[in-house]
């Protein structure tokens, strides 16, 4: 397993620039997540790293290596992709060890590798099978052997998961980070959706049009975002963002009828904000400031999305027993210090 570290990285394509120079560094054996919206440019950045896409400028740095101008095939990368891109006409066996067949190893020691791979993988009853005789899941589990058997210096995935079915995402989220504790590998992974990011990741990186937003530990950006971007972006359901002005006894939010009091050092009166409370820190309490659009019942916990006046909306996390009525009104709570402030013209965070 090997360090990685980007400095200055740029991907121009014409005079069209997608990657804003980007420095970052991976440590050995770290888990870090790609997360952000369609197009934001973590795809190409993964591609770049492992040499699908030429750096425009800038420099990437594998262990001690530069490997900038290096060959994809000599950087000690393996990727998986979204797609599995097996060989339909191999089996198992002949898949996985395909790599190390046309490098020309020993055949001994491609089986010996296949072999551990297949007990990392709960592949070994498989091996004989050709992909026409697996699930999906069982496909890109073969896809994560071939690269385990080429023993990289850094993993590399490409959205894996986004090709299954829900309940399969859950099993190979469970799987995948079973085997990076088991291998204790440097892996990169790309995804779009903040739960995988949340669920397997040492560090997130958050990308937003070709720049990073922030980069911490998971609950390191969620406790505490630097923006409304990754406020909004981080936790399922979404933050929710009401307008506010600041006043000399705290910031009056149209949209509940009343000013909240959060423990920030806010600007001068007048100024306009946005106020974020996540949903799951949200009381439903006697009112009449929102009415009830619509209840998601999902058994232990239920969202209620709460309309305001002004036309603003709210998501609500409630674990009673009871669940609202649509068009009934309602009033939330919340304690002070779950009040987010965001700047109203750029989105950075009032702490």
């Amino acid at each position: 397993m090997s360090r990685v570290e980007l400095s200055g990285a740029i991907k121009r394509y014409g005079a069209t620039q997608v990657i804003h120079g980007i420095d970052l560094g991976i440590e050995e054996g770290e888990f870090c997540v790609f997360v952000g919206p369609s197009g934001c440019g973590k795809s190409t950045l993964l591609r770049m790293i492992a040499g699908l896409e030429e750096t425009s400028e800038g420099t990437i740095r594998i262990g001690a290596r530069d490997v900038t101008r290096v060959d994809a095939a000599d950087r000690g990368v393996a990727m998986v992709f979204q797609t599995y891109a097996l060989y339909p006409h191999m089996t198992v066996e002949e898949n996985m060890g395909f790599g190390l067949k046309m490098t020309g190893h020993p055949k001994t020691e491609i089986k010996a590798k296949v072999d551990e791979a297949a007990r990392i993988l709960k592949l070994e009853e498989y091996l004989s099978r050709k992909p026409k005789a697996l699930s999906g899941g069982q496909r890109q589990r073969v896809a994560i052997g071939r690269a385990i058997v080429r023993g990289p210096e850094v993993f590399l995935f490409d959205e894996p998961l986004s090709n299954l079915d829900a309940e399969l995402r859950v099993d190979m989220r469970v799987e995948i980070a079973r085997l990076h504790k088991e291998i204790g590998a440097t892996m990169i992974y790309v995804t779009h959706d903040q739960v995988e990011a949340m669920t397997l990741a040492d560090k997130i990186v958050v990308l937003r049009a070709g720049h990073i937003e922030q980069v911490g530990a998971p609950m390191a950006l969620y406790n505490d975002p630097d923006n409304k971007f990754v406020a909004g972006f981080i936790g399922s359901p979404a933050m929710n963002f009401l307008r506010g002005t600041v006043e000399a006894d705290g910031v009056a939010v149209p949209g509940l009828g009343r000013n909240l009091r959060p423990q920030v050092s806010l600007p001068q009166a007048g100024t306009e904000v946005h106020v974020g409370i996540r949903p799951e820190h949200l009381t439903l309490v006697e009112g009449d400031a929102l009415e009830a659009d619509l209840t998601e019942a999902l058994g232990g916990v239920s969202y209620a999305y709460l309309v305001a006046e002004t036309g603003e909306r709210m998501i609500v996390e409630d674990r009673g027993r009871e669940r609202i009525d649509r068009q009934a009104r309602a009033d939330v709570s919340c304690a002070p210090g779950d009040i987010f402030v965001f700047d109203l013209e750029t989105g950075d965070r009032i702490r």
